[in-house]
């Protein structure tokens, strides 16, 4: 155990008014465990679904362990700067260029690192990209909002489903192939995983029901092929200017060619998660991965 703590009075944020409330819920609840076990002093704070919360007086740092709007756009680490708390993660800015795919896609694109030929849609604009085709709601994670669509009578329905949750979709050319995915804790690149899912469609439900998919190491890709995809995430996590901790999920195709999809900056950190599934495999465990995460604040 770290016996010379930068903090001892910890406040683990978590739930907020996203539609991935109940995921930062478990989140935030193994975080604090985590923390706990490593003997810091926890207080759990969950924030309304009207964005109201109230860090304790005393509390020296903040764990933000909230997904999707408000926790990793960047408005949470914003309002907490104002009270003057550290947090973990990214800044404000940096959460917000990673959680705003009209904003990211354009800066990997910029920055040389591989990623699918997409679009910007908004309501009444046509589609460019031939099918097939993924479209998903530029701000917005746990896939929720995101169709696959083979076929042109698909099309409406699920570009009108990603428009329902954001004025602008993202649409790029669906990569066939294997997902995998690089987690990335301060400047230490955790091993490369592939994600095992019904139909190879790593949805809200596969990402977040016990037993429906598994996360391996992959024996089989080429080794310069990993560090080819462990060296973009990084570079994808620079790029966007994030700090803390970051998941990059990237699709590998057939032939060996791979596109990085996007960074999480906030990562899921329950027992089904990826992020912790990775640290495991590099030896730490998952008390050591919050401290260390922590640490870096």
């Amino acid at each position: 155990m770290n016996s010379k703590k930068k903090f001892k009075k910890v406040a683990v944020l978590k739930g907020g008014p996203s539609s991935e409330r109940e995921v930062s819920l478990r989140s935030g609840a193994a975080v604090a465990k985590g923390l706990r076990e490593r003997g810091y002093e926890v207080a759990e704070v969950v924030v309304g679904e009207d964005c109201s919360f109230e860090v304790p007086a005393g509390t020296e740092a903040a764990f933000v362990a909230m997904h999707g709007r408000f926790g990793e756009d960047g408005t949470i680490q914003a309002l907490l700067r104002k009270q003057g708390i550290p947090h973990t993660g990214s800044s404000p800015e940096a959460s917000a260029r990673a959680f705003d795919k009209h904003q990211s896609k354009p800066v990997m694109a910029g920055a040389g690192i591989p990623t699918p030929p997409f679009e910007f849609l908004r309501k009444g604009q046509q589609r460019t990209l031939p099918l097939p085709a993924v479209v998903k709601p530029v701000r917005q994670g746990s896939s929720v909002g995101v169709s696959r669509v083979f076929r042109e009578e698909d099309w409406p329905a699920a570009l009108e489903a990603a428009l329902g949750y954001d004025e602008i979709a993202l649409v790029e050319e669906y990569i066939p192939g294997r997902e995998l995915t690089v987690g990335v804790v301060g400047d230490t690149v955790l091993p490369l995983l592939e994600i095992v899912a019904p139909d190879g469609f790593f949805d809200y439900h596969a990402k977040y029901t016990d037993g429906v998919s598994q996360h391996v190491l992959p024996r089989d890709i080429p080794e310069e092929t990993v560090q080819a995809c462990q060296a973009a995430a990084l570079a994808t996590f620079r790029a966007l200017g994030c700090s803390g901790m970051g998941r990059v999920d990237i699709r590998l195709r057939p032939d060996g060619k791979f596109f990085v999809l996007e960074l999480n900056n906030i990562p899921g950190m329950t027992e089904l998660s990826l992020l912790p599934d990775a640290a495991k495999r590099m030896g730490w465990s998952f008390p050591e991965l919050c401290e260390r995460i922590l640490d870096m604040v």
